[in-house]
């Protein structure tokens, strides 16, 4: 098998209803000559498959899954994604419609079966009302339980099927044909809303089932929507002309305009300009890209304009490269879900046999009776054995534990997540956004003249920079200068990797590098100096400022800590978890920060693939990795962790791509989270524990198994009581986890201030925002606030508030706060709190 011929390939995956289903494809498609592997992934109805192309084909494999009862979405990459997405959300339409219908039909039956069992017709009522619950509504689940019976299977729907079938018919029975049992002394009760109800209450658990598996290929579109549709080509005779991303080719010359995202991986041959690539590194200041610099797919172009030569495109791209990886790490997981549908593969066919056994042992061994008392008691064992507490035991406490975790400012989206956080014994954490504040502020000033005037010059040469650093300078100096509006700078000049120089009354002045200070021989006093010295060891980025003779000011610009950075990985690491750091930064900036949280083990200049690449590397040495990070660059080492931790305030593909975001973006609460996770797991032990402790106790009785001690005989009524006593007992348990502690303060510890280093007199207040609804909504509102120079938002759901810190002290009007969030949110409104 040579490998030039083999082919990984994800496809959409149609028609999988549990996770038997998928293990069925999964076993399926293993079993095809030419397939070296196969793992297919039920939550996010994928199947990763690697085969060899000389022995089997898409079309081939695609034939062999719907022989299975499925399907396989095989055309382009594009097309798929689309046949796959629509097919969701019709499939969810189709589901959300039976399922409100059933239940506005289940309700009545169930009333009238509780309350009202002697009101005129009641059982004809029932009767009418359960009829299109079951054969209309439920018939998925009996469609499906013929299909897992063609192939000798069973699942979910087939202890659905038969729990509600038996329960329907034998009801059906009892109602034509009341004398069978009045005559042998036996009251023919009616099971419709046993049956009912349960159809209803499955159709439930699928439809909500279904909304949040649509939410696993968010990652992808988002990232897919990275590249642009179109280029500008540029022609051999000079002429321009706008063409389709599909269009461009290796070596077809493009042009980039500002502002406008590189559409494919080049190098550049003409021009320069700042490129914002923090999808690829995470670093929040764009780099300067000059004639023969590499430029990606993906990456945002800032205020100048060049020519580059493509020279991957499609496919061949590392934006590509970062799709495939997500989409295959999200195909290699499989839900916790997986193991009730396991247990009820072996489950049915047991309850089955233990039902035909019944009957035909009252048959052989009950005498006069036999016929009758093995009837009801088969029935009874069917119903007692309903799947309703074994379907509710994960589910439930899951609902209560990403409840809990809300409250707590955790985001959780499925069961594993919380199952795999109390193994973890690695956590790797990013360092921009995620340990950092993830933007560039003035840490540090040192000053060579109180004179305001020299301050206000330098606040008005800034603001004429466009320098990516230069906001930060200006949001510093702007508290200094009120004069600032008032000068004018003259002849201003920026100074290609230096800095801006220009004059004010007739002076000249110059903001930038030591470089733009040697060049025109301004002197430095040597306080200022060894102040500068000691902001490059601490690899933060120097600024100066000068006239044309001396030094004025000399600044330190970094990416301040975060306050509960460095006590959240001391508890970590109490906890005995090992803490490691991976950024796309440079070494020394790297071990700077690294030093100061106490982190010892890190990893610097890290591309995308390398930090993915660590993850495995750390998991093939057998541990339990979780990953934390806020990113696109983080995005594909976050769907290869075992756990993927998000901060609120990053990037929405971070968020889609993670099992977790952390509201606050406080580290302190991957703590909180881990202990959310063991009682969680805890929970939905004891509930599958008492499901089946239940379904141990109660099929044995309901089989007749007293009846021979003291002549107690289960009626089926009671068996549909200690149904749902059982199903009551499973949510009550998980309603425990409400009163469970999680949280932990975790202080906040600052780092030692240099001499010189800017104070902060922030000021703090807090607003109530309306009009959010979900998750998406709150990251909108928060990312048009925190736009504002000078503030820092925290936006949460419930409740519905933000917290917004102004550096200046200084509060904005609500006017001004509702235009922000009107122009870059959307329709939501702010008031005082």
């Amino acid at each position: 098998m040579s490998q030039s011929t083999i082919h990984k390939q994800t496809f959409p995956v149609l028609g999988m209803s549990c996770a038997a289903c998928a293990a069925r494809v999964d076993k399926t498609l293993n079993r095809q000559p030419g397939v070296c592997e196969a793992s297919v992934n039920y939550a996010a109805a994928t199947a990763t498959i690697t085969y060899d192309e000389t022995q089997c084909s898409p079309g081939q494999l695609k034939k062999a899954v719907q022989d299975a009862g499925y399907d396989l979405v095989t055309d382009t990459e594009k097309n798929s994604v689309e046949v796959a997405e629509n097919a969701h959300t019709e499939r969810y339409k189709h589901l959300r419609f039976r399922t409100l219908c059933a239940i506005a039909l289940a309700l009545p039956v169930a009333v009238i079966g509780m309350f009202f069992m002697d009101m005129p017709y009641a059982n004809w009522i029932m009767w009418i009302l359960s009829t299109p619950v079951i054969f209309w509504m439920g018939s998925e689940f009996y469609i499906n339980a013929w299909k897992q019976l063609k192939h000798r299977s069973a699942n979910m729907d087939t202890l659905v099927a038969n729990s509600t079938g038996i329960a329907y018919l034998f009801s059906l029975f009892n109602l034509f044909f009341p004398d069978f049992w009045l005559e042998r002394g036996v009251m023919p009760h009616v099971y419709f809303e046993a049956s009912s109800v349960i159809i209803a209450f499955i159709l439930l658990g699928r439809m909500l089932e279904e909304r949040a598996k649509g939410q696993t290929s968010n990652s992808i579109k988002k990232l897919m929507g990275l590249q642009p549709r179109t280029v500008t080509l540029v022609h051999a005779d000079g002429t321009m002309q706008v063409v389709g991303i599909d269009e461009v080719k290796a070596g077809d010359m493009l042009v980039v305009k500002p502002g406008e995202r590189i559409a494919v991986d080049g190098k550049v041959t003409e021009g320069n300009s700042y490129v914002d690539e923090s999808m690829l590194s995470g670093e929040p200041v764009p780099v300067w890209k000059k004639e023969a610099d590499n430029v990606y797919a993906g990456t945002i172009n800032q205020k100048g304009s060049f020519r580059f030569r493509a020279e991957k495109v499609g496919a061949d791209t590392m934006l590509a490269h970062i799709i495939r990886a997500v989409q295959e790490a999200q195909g290699s997981k499989a839900p916790v879900q997986k193991l009730v549908d396991k247990i009820a593969g072996i489950f049915v066919p047991a309850i089955m046999g233990i039902a035909l056994l019944t009957f035909i042992l009252w048959l052989v061994l009950g005498g006069t009776n036999g016929f009758t008392h093995g009837l009801l008691s088969a029935v009874t064992v069917l119903i007692i054995a309903c799947p309703c507490a074994l379907g509710l035991a994960t589910p439930t406490a899951i609902m209560v534990g990403i409840g809990k975790g809300a409250e707590q400012g955790i985001l959780i989206k499925d069961a594993e997540s919380l199952e795999v956080a109390k193994k973890i014994d690695t956590i790797v954490l990013d360092k921009t956004g995620t340990i950092t504040e993830g933007k560039p502020v003035v840490t540090d000033a040192v000053w060579n003249t109180q004179d305001k005037y020299l301050q206000a010059v330098f606040y008005a040469l800034e603001r004429c920079s466009e320098h990516p650093l230069a906001n930060a300078v200006v949001q510093y100096a702007e508290s200094l200068a009120d004069a600032g509006a008032r000068i004018v700078i003259e002849h201003a000049e920026s100074v290609t990797g230096q800095g801006i120089k220009g004059t004010s009354d007739g002076k000249a002045y110059y903001v930038g590098n030591s470089h733009l200070l040697a060049e025109h021989h301004i002197r430095i006093a040597d306080e200022l100096q060894k102040q500068a010295d000691v902001f490059a060891s601490e690899a933060k980025t120097v600024v100066w400022f000068a006239d044309a003779e001396v030094a004025l000011g000399v600044f330190a610009i970094a990416d301040r800590i975060k306050p509960t950075s460095k006590a959240a990985v001391e508890n970590l690491q109490r906890q005995g978890i090992s803490v490691m750091m991976l950024t796309g930064d440079n070494r020394v900036t790297a071990q700077s920060i690294a030093r100061q949280v106490g982190i010892n083990d890190f990893r610097a200049e890290m591309l995308p693939q390398d930090k993915a690449e660590v993850i495995r590397h750390l998991q093939a040495e057998g541990r339990h990795v979780a990953m934390v990070g806020d990113g696109i660059n983080d995005s594909s080492a976050l769907a290869h962790a075992d756990l993927s931790i998000a901060m609120g305030q990053g990037s929405d593909l971070a968020m889609d791509v993670a099992k977790m975001t952390l509201i606050s973006s406080d580290l302190g609460k991957i703590s909180d989270a881990i202990r959310l996770s063991v009682f969680t797991t805890r929970t939905i032990r004891e509930n599958l524990f008492w499901a089946f402790i239940y379904n141990l106790i109660g099929v044995p009785i309901a089989a007749g198994i007293l009846y021979p001690i003291n002549g107690f005989l289960l009626n089926p009524m009671l068996a549909g009581a200690a149904m749902a006593m059982s199903s009551v007992s499973v949510v009550t348990n998980s309603l425990r986890l409400h009163r469970k502690r999680i949280g932990k303060p975790v202080e906040a510890v600052s780092v030692e201030p240099v001499p010189g280093q800017v104070v902060s007199h922030a000021l703090s207040r807090t607003y109530r925002v309306e009009g959010m609804m979900c998750n998406h909504c709150r990251t909108y509102v928060e990312k048009a606030l925190n736009s504002i120079a000078g503030v820092e938002a925290q936006v949460t759901l419930e409740p519905p508030v933000a917290t917004l810190t102004y550096a200046d002290g200084k509060a904005l009007p609500l006017d001004a706060l509702q235009q922000v969030i009107t122009e870059k949110a959307g329709d939501y409104t702010i008031s005082e709190e």
